[in-house]
């Protein structure tokens, strides 16, 4: 199964170790499921992750963040969009996403945030899961 996670999941997975988001991320590092994303999407987990509220949370500083990021990097397959879509999502950094799920041929957008990329993922044949839902699945 290839999967693109939203930053809110990578978030997730960053401040709590254990929730469905953590969890799937040792999917990942196991081998059970697959990830694409592209370059964007790393800028914008490295932003996200770094704000302050999120440090905090996480209980590390920037450069353990980007020890994370890095690792994560090692694990996820890159993807560069050949083809854009836009508009069809409200918001842009949701648009990447998208867009990276589509290139790469991805399975499912695993987020919090599902009612922001239906029906556009449908019109792609990918599903829009949450953690939970995905891990539900992998059993």
């Amino acid at each position: 199964m290839i999967l693109v996670l939203d930053t809110d999941v990578v978030v997730a997975a960053v401040r709590s170790s254990r929730g469905a988001s953590r969890r799937l991320l040792q999917e990942l590092r196991g081998g059970r499921v697959k990830a694409v994303a592209t370059i964007g999407m790393f800028v914008e987990y490295e932003a996200v992750l770094t704000r302050p509220d999120n440090l905090a949370a996480s209980g590390l500083d920037a450069s353990e963040i980007g020890v994370f990021l890095d690792g994560l990097a090692l694990l996820v397959t890159p993807v560069v969009p050949h083809f854009l879509w836009r508009p069809l999502l409200r918001d842009p950094n949701d648009e990447m996403v998208l867009e990276a799920a589509v290139n790469g041929q991805a399975d499912a957008i695993v987020t919090f945030n599902q009612r922001d990329f239906l029906p556009a993922a449908r019109r792609f044949g990918i599903d829009v899961e949450r953690p939970a839902d995905i891990i539900r699945r992998l059993r």
